[in-house]
């Protein structure tokens, strides 16, 4: 059921994490404290869609994650240059842009996390095995996988290779 009202950023999203923890992670809300808070009720529901459907399976297996990268804002998106897409890759969730349009047409949720003690590449595959994720990216076995929820659920599996420039590009991976 989609939410219609926006909940307490203590409210528990899923068995083992609350809203917090999804909007309050990552180095640059960290360092420039803003807010980062989702304006869209439907944003808060694509965040407990993947809680329930990805993160709470994957804790249950291997453990508690720490999450690198969570939801970001418009607002904090643009103190992020250059290292984001936030058109395509689902850390936007349902948010909408100035002229009320969705910032990302395929909609869910999306967070970077690692798996203390545990290989990225085993955890990636996990996932891809084991939940209906919608979008996964590998940039490497102790680096954070980056995960998406959403009503596509394209299982799209992608390792990130760097190029003779040294820039990340996506390479599907086949399951």
């Amino acid at each position: 059921m989609r939410s219609r009202t926006i909940p307490a950023l203590d409210t528990p999203c899923g068995r083992y994490l609350s809203y917090r923890q999804l909007i309050e992670c990552g180095e640059t809300q960290t360092r420039t404290g803003l807010p980062n808070l989702p304006r869209e009720p439907d944003s808060y529901t694509a965040l407990h869609d993947l809680a329930v459907n990805i993160l709470d399976p994957m804790i249950e297996y291997f453990g508690m994650i720490e999450l690198t990268y969570g939801f970001c804002s418009p607002e904090l998106a643009r103190r992020i240059p250059g290292r984001i897409a936030p058109a395509l890759d689902q850390h936007v969730a349902h948010e909408l842009n100035a002229k009320g349009k969705l910032i990302c047409s395929r909609q869910g949720a999306a967070v970077d996390f690692v798996v203390a003690d545990e290989n990225m590449r085993e955890v990636a595959d996990w996932i891809v095995e084991n939940t209906p994720f919608d979008r996964l990216y590998h940039y490497g076995e102790d680096r954070p996988v980056h995960v998406s929820y959403g009503p596509e659920q394209k299982r799209d599996y992608f390792d990130m290779v760097a190029t003779a420039t040294g820039k990340q590009i996506p390479r599907r991976r086949r399951m």
